[in-house]
């Protein structure tokens, strides 16, 4: 085959002002089979990689020729080859764009394997492409840090510091329960009462960040990890919008070593106490006995000042 034709091979992919490929007459699709028989006919063996895109690996495996015989009888058609890998049809990108995902993931709030059924794309590729936009994942866990009740400061304080309901009365008027306005309530900065079987008279009101801060047990547990004090103000979200990695030392101290809660441990590292749960069930660190006050609450109350007579 002369090199006008490779030229109209090449030109057959096909521009505007190109001849039809040689093997397509009419500038049909081309032929279902090599013209005459023979598999390592030029013009055929063209075709296959000028219109068809094919590599010269894939033509071999087509026609059952060594692929350097395939790459010899194109150069001496001169057909011009391609740079290894460089020339081959690539596949139709699937949708991923940067607004797209923001939408479904940020706006929509779905997770990364709605998004990814959506989009037809791996679970994996989700993520990593929401990495690669910048888009920060959401905590995982039952109790998602971003997807939690927001409780207004005011209603909150005018219920169960003003009114002064307990947290279960605070949560049925809110439709939460008694946990998540406690949380609210440490979150806000809000001052929470000790509560316990017995109500007990005259104890200050407590913010528990500030008493997880100054108890000397979990001030060095802190200090020994390397862990910045975050101000008391705001979600848990707001406060640690990195968490701070959970590692089985740290939590083993601060469980263990300082008698802290899980709910403590969240206030103190911005990861959810379900994540925090699971790390110990995969680290397997043992849990106290359920009930009752954590060591922390313990050692917070003895410090406190007794009322008087």
């Amino acid at each position: 085959m002369p090199g006008a034709d490779a030229d109209a091979f090449m030109r057959g992919i096909p521009a505007d002002d190109a001849r039809p490929c040689a093997c397509c007459p009419g500038g049909d699709s081309g032929p279902a089979a090599a013209p005459g028989g023979s598999q390592l006919d030029a013009c055929w063996l063209g075709h296959l990689y000028a219109c068809e895109g094919l590599s010269t690996y894939q033509i071999a495996a087509r026609t059952g020729a060594d692929r350097q015989r395939v790459t010899r009888v194109l150069r001496e058609a001169g057909v011009p080859l391609r740079p290894r890998g460089a020339g081959r049809l690539r596949p139709v990108r699937r949708p991923g764009h940067p607004a797209l995902m923001r939408a479904l993931y940020l706006d929509a709030r779905l997770t990364s394997r709605q998004v990814a059924a959506i989009l037809g794309l791996p679970e994996r590729t989700v993520r990593d492409r929401l990495r690669r936009y910048g888009i920060k994942a959401r905590s995982r866990g039952g109790w998602n840090r971003e997807d939690r009740a927001a409780v207004p400061a005011g209603v909150l304080r005018l219920l169960y510091a003003e009114l002064g309901m307990t947290a279960a009365e605070a949560g049925r008027r809110l439709g939460m329960s008694a946990d998540e306005v406690l949380r609210a309530a440490h979150a806000n900065g809000l001052p929470v009462r000790a509560g316990g079987a017995v109500p007990l008279p005259g104890p200050e009101p407590v913010e528990l960040v500030l008493a997880l801060y100054a108890d000397p047990l979990i001030d060095a547990a802190l200090t020994a990890h390397g862990i910045p004090r975050v101000p008391a103000a705001g979600r848990v979200s707001e406060r640690f919008p990195e968490p701070v990695p959970l590692t089985t030392p740290l939590v083993k101290d601060l469980y263990w070593g300082c008698g802290a809660g899980l709910n403590h441990i969240e206030l103190l590292t911005g990861q959810p106490a379900e994540s925090i749960r699971g790390l110990m069930q995969r680290a397997g660190i043992p849990r106290r006995h359920p009930g009752g006050r954590t060591p922390f609450m313990r050692r917070w109350r003895a410090g406190q000042p007794q009322p008087g007579p």
